[in-house]
């Protein structure tokens, strides 16, 4: 294609983005921000021969487009439709399915390496598409500290918009702020180096002299002097909005030997005025409706969210005792964090998508007598497992993991659904692992856990908040260190719901006693420590007992009974386990995916009846 029918794809991609915005929330901003460099990649590579990584794969949509997924454009989000994200079994150009930042400069790596070792053809190269937000992120040091000796054919992109989901922040943004500020350095850089390139070399010490003065030059004269000592070779920045310039440039650095870093510039939410003005809404808008270039009504949710209850917790917490600060990576626009920065803006932390020394951090800031939350979804708290282990367990420290999106996150799919936090987080000796049944725990969890002497997590979903009242009517019970809440006993069975499904588990009981079976129904709110007194009377008292979980049956709730029971010596056979079998579950509506696990009203007392069956066999 011409370059005049490239800069026309890229208006009608552009279209086609905003086509789908008008009919779901997607990611928008960022997709706009990648589209000439898409189209750039794809003219210069052949990616069933090369390879091609996008970090971070939200912005995957241009490339999506250009790899012969139009048709199913339209269902992409949606259940049994297109992922948004990359997906390997959409299409042989996806290589991984990315969903967490920092890991594609490694697995890049890993490509080149492999198909060196493989003797595979020469000329194939591998592509790693990375932003600036996610460039912080320690594993891509990892992996550049170890390019210059196994990258023989890896390309780095460096897409640089100033921004993550909100502004970036830290060091490396203000090196990359530096680099973009001086775009005039690249063709004087280039005369340089011709020039000292033919300095003849006259021995020592008028070698060693001109040595120096080719290092002195380079280092005045050119950025990105930190990649180029890494042993990278460093070019830009350069307009990535420019077809004909990303061009040029990707097709000279493919000429090069070895580990190249393509610095480009772009703006995130290009071609679409509003999205310019305002990446952090437009990053996944809520759907909304277009004319003459503008929103002109845009349809938000009025339902109050976990996410809010969450942030609001914590903010009267922040008020009432000024040794609690806040921390989050990079997400503090997903956690509704907004307002605790403006109030608070020394006790707000942003630590970018950096979630290993965020947790570190904290451990560091408990040591010396504060309280540190730790604000981070579900997901991305996986990477900082170790320090969780290391620093905080082991340590014994008061550090507060407020975790968000626990659960099933609904159209993100497998990459950030929450299921594992659970079982991972029960594993360590000292940490107290809450899950509040509905909205009404949320806070009182959180004075617990601040006035408590040890770790402690709270888990929510990515939901609209629900408050729950006792069948009889009868006030709440306080939190209590291992004790969970009884809101009705029944005679035919018992229903354990552990978390935010306790409103569903309440309609299963509900539809359970119009049919004559009368089900009790306990708030866990206790991973660990757990209510044994509890739990053990309903297993040795009613004929089945059906644990519910919007979490990993490996290693949940529902095993911990099981582990705990079978020390106690306490039959356990009419004991059912509800939640998330060991697969990865794909991305659908929240909703649909309960239903299709049996999660929900209707899926529970299913599982009740099958249950009290059972037990009238045996």
């Amino acid at each position: 294609m011409s370059l005049p029918e490239l800069e026309r794809l890229a208006d009608e991609i552009r279209n086609v983005l905003c086509n789908l915005v008008s009919a779901r929330s997607a990611h928008f901003a960022s997709n706009l921000g990648v589209v000439e460099l898409a189209i750039a990649l794809h003219q210069t590579f052949d990616f069933l021969h090369d390879r091609l990584i996008w970090d971070t794969g939200h912005q995957i949509y241009p490339h999506k487009l250009l790899t012969g997924r139009y048709g199913e454009f339209q269902t992409i989000r949606t259940k049994g439709g297109l992922m948004g994200y990359p997906d390997p079994s959409e299409s042989p150009y996806d290589l991984f399915c990315t969903g967490h930042a920092g890991a594609s400069v490694a697995t890049a790596l890993g490509l080149a390496s492999g198909d060196e070792l493989a003797r595979r053809d020469d000329d194939r190269w591998s592509v790693a598409v990375i932003g600036d937000g996610a460039f912080p992120s320690g594993v891509v040091y990892e992996a550049m500290n170890n390019a210059k000796q196994l990258g023989r054919r890896l390309m780095v992109v460096l897409n640089d918009n100033e921004m993550s989901i909100c502004p970036r922040v830290g060091g490396v943004a203000d090196y990359l702020d530096r680099l973009r500020m001086n775009r005039g350095y690249l063709g004087l850089k280039d005369e340089i180096a011709r020039m000292l390139s033919n300095v003849p070399l006259l021995g020592d010490p008028v070698e060693r002299f001109l040595v120096q003065v080719k290092e002195a030059a380079k280092a005045g004269l050119s950025g990105g002097m930190f990649f180029e000592d890494l042993g990278m070779r460093y070019f830009g920045p350069i307009d990535g909005h420019n077809i004909a310039l990303l061009r040029k440039y990707l097709r000279m650095a493919r000429k090069l030997e070895g580990p190249v870093l393509l610095h480009v510039v772009t703006e995130k939410g290009h071609g679409f005025r509003p999205a310019e003005d305002d990446p952090v809404l437009f990053h996944a808008p809520p759907q909304f409706q277009r004319q003459d270039g503008q929103v002109v009504a845009m349809q938000k949710s009025s339902a109050r969210a976990y996410t809010v209850v969450a942030r609001d917790a914590i903010q009267h917490a922040m008020q009432d005792d000024d040794r609690v600060t806040v921390m989050t990576a990079a997400m503090c626009q997903g956690n509704q964090l907004e307002p605790l920065r403006e109030a608070f803006p020394t006790r707000f932390f942003d630590t970018g998508i950096c979630e290993a020394h965020t947790v570190a951090f904290a451990a560091g800031q408990a040591k010396v007598g504060l309280r540190p939350v730790v604000d981070i979804y579900s997901t991305f708290l996986q990477r900082s497992f170790d320090h969780i282990f290391q620093e905080v367990a082991l340590q014994d420290l008061p550090v507060t993991f407020m975790i968000d999106r626990g659960g099933l996150a609904g159209p993100d799919g497998p990459t950030h659904h929450g299921v594992f936090d659970l079982g991972y987080l029960r594993l360590l000796p000292n940490m107290v692992v809450m899950a509040p049944g509905d909205e009404g725990d949320i806070a009182p969890m959180l004075d617990f856990a601040l006035a408590h002497s040890s770790p402690c997590s709270i888990r929510y979903p990515k939901a609209k908040a629900v408050r729950v009242v006792p069948p009889d009517g009868s006030p709440r019970m306080p939190i209590e260190l291992g004790r969970s809440e009884v809101l009705r006993w029944g005679n035919d069975g018992t229903i354990v719901a552990c978390g935010a499904l306790l409103p569903s588990c309440l309609d299963a009981a509900a539809l359970l006693e119009a049919e004559g079976l009368d089900f009790g129904v306990v708030n866990a709110r206790f991973v660990k420590p757990l209510d044994e007194e509890t739990l053990f009377q309903t297993l040795c008292e009613t004929p089945v007992v059906v644990t519910v979980e919007e979490a990993a049956l490996a290693c949940g709730f529902g095993s911990a009974l099981l582990e705990a029971a079978s020390a106690a010596g306490i039959p356990t056979t009419h004991l059912r386990r509800l939640g998330i079998p060991d697969t990865f579950i794909e991305h659908g509506e929240r909703g649909e995916l309960l239903a299709d696990l049996g999660l929900d009203p209707k899926g529970i007392a299913k599982a009740c009846k099958e249950g009290a069956r059972a037990a009238q066999v045996a």
